[in-house]
């Protein structure tokens, strides 16, 4: 039976070599539900020189089924190429293998065959299925169209286990299609009251739990996966008690297993890919749409987002509490259980994950809960739009590693200042990609002709094809397609595609993409010096002075105190100006259309950009500024300073908000400051002075140095291991502890007096004297006397 034309959201692809070629599996999400779409008997390509074609066929031989044909494609080199074509992606593993032994490349053997459909149709996400075939749950052979809007209301479910400190399984917890269900080993206490807001279910033994899963998620048959460390912890355990008890785990539609993977580079890292569901841990989601905070724990997320927390937070005790409700109050386990799957429901609701990973995806074409992926998006947008300009893509390792400039940042005029100016490029360097026409395959066709009517020159005697290239278009897509999100309202879209045009210039400089090429980002980022020492030079004839610049971004002194309307008005009269210099310089002298774009960005009254500390030279990515909004609230702006940087304390950056907002507000500071060092010095401030810092490491890795968040942790965990705790932090974490007159001592073990005298100088002065140097005072001036009276 033919099937009718639908639209839906590809969730999950797949792939598997069959006797009469490779099937390729997509799961959609569909408003009629999900639907498996099948495309069969798809064949496998890649690209080698013809000019090798002799040996390919000696080995090709060997490798059934290998159709070699002349194709009107080259490489970069200009190296006529022609196309293998194997009946199964595993013939053409091989075929590269036995090839590579050889010393012959393969082009584009790589890409796997749900991507190749895929990008080869321009398809990222969203499709139109046309036609095909219904055969039992699937749509066999149907024309799948990209397109524009859909977007999918998608089934989610929120999972959370509870463990023994040894990892038993304790219960577990699903919240989500309209289901509220803990499954709870044992039975019920004498005293157990069934709950009347969720249901309850108890079971004798472990592999109860793992048949009820697996019969949930028939039965409900969810899209979405969500939790916190869910593939890490939650997935895993769960796999590994479904192998003690010799049951399949099978969370994938039409029941199938997880397909575990390891990651290539993080070694213990998993992934858990499943048939038509996606697989998302919230803190990779959280990361992913550029939420950052001092800790991902669930609690502080929750805390931060949501004003709320789980009802045991305290990791000393939370296992002894596990434990004693498991034994005691099992009504109470399952509360806490259910409480962590709603938090990481309302986390992901909050800040709208879903839309934004859906638009991701549409964006980039990578699967919905894959994060990173940066060269993968690359690849998907460039490849098609290359081979449609006669060209295969080239290896990974072709071009040897090699250093290239980054981006320039002047060096900045320490001091405080009335009235800062920040200008700001939009999107700099995907600009300098369409107004210079930098791009792989016009840096491949610009070397043939060189003429100033042909090409447009680069770096180091490099040339870009006027005509021919592929970036300039795709990036241009891209920003007109935001232009449009950001008109319509549209966050996550906007977001999406500011972050795939962003990276591509961080792509083509990763050794690890097969694009890298050390001229391509030069001819980036040197253009991006070039702008920004022009643009200097048009803000100081304007009359102004530049006082530092990074990027894309220039702080421009007026040099007198300013209203924020007259501000405003000169930012406006800089704006026209430079953009009009760019348009009418670019045209006179390369015959190009400029597309940069300069931007008023913020209006400091105050500004101060300090030194490098014990040094007269002044800093870079740190400086502070006083903003005034529309309606006369007051905010300082901090970039790179004490306060927004997690390894110094609360004190220090409480001091530093409020010594910085009476400086700015020229307002009196000495008695603020000599009352905070007396009560820092009386105990009122103790509470303060944790710091709280990440071990990297594993604790034994340390061996020559030894830095005080590691004797800290050193310290906690001989004092967990001697009242027979867990261990915390012997694979890394967070750690939290005090300076006192015997060094770093965690918070939980800490047995000796605070060192005072470490939190004035190294906390409070610093902080002080960087900002009291352009007054002419210093820290200690003015509490020198009132330190000797109190030690007195």
């Amino acid at each position: 039976m033919t099937s009718p034309t639908r639209q839906g959201f590809i969730l999950t692809r797949h792939w598997r070599d069959t006797g009469h070629g490779t099937d390729v599996e997509f799961w959609l999400a569909t408003d009629e539900g999900p639907r498996r779409v099948v495309i069969t008997a798809q064949q496998s390509v890649a690209f080698a020189k013809a000019s090798q074609q002799a040996d390919i066929e000696g080995v090709a031989r060997r490798v059934a089924s290998v159709d070699i044909r002349p194709l009107p494609l080259k490489t970069f080199a200009q190296d006529p190429v022609l196309g293998l074509y194997t009946r199964s992606h595993r013939q053409m593993i091989l075929l590269e293998k036995r090839l590579r032994d050889r010393g012959i490349p393969l082009y584009e053997a790589d890409i796997r065959p749900p991507e190749r459909y895929m990008m080869e149709r321009f398809i990222t996400a969203a499709v139109s299925v046309e036609g095909g075939v219904e055969e039992g749950d699937a749509v066999l052979d149907p024309r799948l169209r990209p397109v524009a809007d859909y977007r999918p209301s998608l089934r989610v479910v929120s999972l959370d286990i509870e463990t023994s400190a040894e990892g038993d399984l304790y219960s577990l917890a699903l919240e989500g299609c309209g289901q509220r269900q803990v499954v709870m080993l044992g039975e019920p206490g004498p005293h157990d009251v069934a709950p009347d807001d969720f249901d309850l279910e108890y079971v004798a033994d472990p592999a109860q739990i793992i048949h009820r899963l697996n019969a949930w998620f028939v039965e409900h048959d969810p899209d979405a996966i969500i939790g916190w460390s869910l593939v890490q912890f939650d997935l895993r355990i769960l796999q590994a008690h479904a192998d003690k008890y010799g049951i399949p785990l099978l969370l994938g539609r039409g029941a199938q297993a997880i397909e575990w993977r390891g990651h290539s580079r993080r070694e213990g890292f998993l992934f858990a890919p499943m048939a038509g569901r996606l697989v998302i841990d919230g803190i990779e989601a959280v990361r992913s749409a550029q939420w950052s905070f001092s800790s991902y724990s669930l609690e502080n997320v929750a805390q931060t987002m949501l004003g709320e927390g789980k009802s045991i937070d305290d990791p000393y005790h939370r296992m002894a509490e596990i434990e004693r409700r498991f034994h005691e109050d099992k009504v109470a386990l399952a509360r806490y259980n259910l409480k962590d799957c709603e938090l990481v429901t309302r986390i992901f609701a909050k800040a709208k994950l879903f839309e934004f990973m859906l638009e991701r995806a549409h964006v980039t074409g990578l699967q919905a809960d894959h994060f990173g992926g940066s060269i993968a998006a690359f690849d998907h947008q460039y490849l098609p739009r290359m081979h449609r300009e006669g060209y295969v893509a080239p290896n990974v390792g072709d071009i040897a590693e090699k250093a290239f400039p980054g981006g320039f940042v002047m060096n900045s005029r320490p001091g405080l200042y009335d009235s800062v100016l920040v200008l700001d490029f939009k999107s700099l360097y995907p600009s300098i990609i369409r107004t210079f026409l930098v791009d792989p395959v016009g840096l491949a066709e610009g070397g043939l002709d060189t003429s100033a009517t042909a090409a447009v020159p680069g770096v180091h005697g490099r040339f870009f094809s006027r005509t021919r290239h592929c970036l300039p278009a795709i990036v241009t897509q891209l920003w007109d397609r935001r232009d449009e999100a950001k008109r319509q309202g549209n966050q996550a879209q906007s977001q999406s595609l500011k972050l795939l045009m962003n990276s591509f210039v961080g792509v083509l400089g990763a050794p690890n993409c097969r694009f890298f090429d050390p001229e391509l980002v030069s001819a980036v980022t040197l253009r991006g010096h070039d702008v920004m020492r022009h643009t200097r030079e048009r803000v100081e004839a304007e009359g102004y002075e530049v006082i530092y610049g990074d990027t894309d971004s220039i702080f421009i002194w007026l040099k007198q105190r300013r209203s924020e309307a007259e501000a405003s008005a000169i930012a406006d009269h800089l704006v026209a100006r430079i953009n009009a210099w760019w348009r009418e310089h670019l045209s006179d002298t390369l015959g190009l259309t400029s597309q940069l774009e300069i931007e008023f960005d913020t209006h400091y009254q105050r500004f101060f950009m300090p030194t490098i500390r014990g040094s007269e030279l002044g800093s870079k990515k740190r400086y502070a500024g006083l903003v005034v909004s529309e309606d006369g609230a007051e905010e300082v702006v901090y970039r790179g300073l004490e306060t927004v940087r997690s390894d110094w304390t609360p004190l220090a950056q409480k001091f530093q908000q409020a010594l910085y907002l009476l400086i700015f507000k020229e307002q009196p500071y000495a008695d603020f400051i000599r009352e905070y060092t007396r009560s820092l010095l009386a105990g009122e401030f103790d509470d303060l002075l944790v710091y709280r810092k990440r071990l990297r490491g594993k604790l034994a890795d340390y061996q020559s140095n030894t830095p005080p968040q590691v004797r800290a942790a050193r310290l906690a965990d001989e004092y967990n291991a001697r009242r027979q705790r867990p261990r915390q932090y012997q694979n890394g974490g967070w750690i939290s502890y005090v300076m006192t007159r015997n060094g770093p001592e965690p918070l939980e073990a800490r047995e000796s007096r605070i060192d005072y005298e470490h939190y004035l100088t190294s906390q409070l002065q610093p902080i002080a004297d960087a900002i009291l140097g352009p007054l002419g005072d210093s820290f200690a001036n003015l509490t020198t006397a009132q330190i000797s009276l109190f030690q007195a």
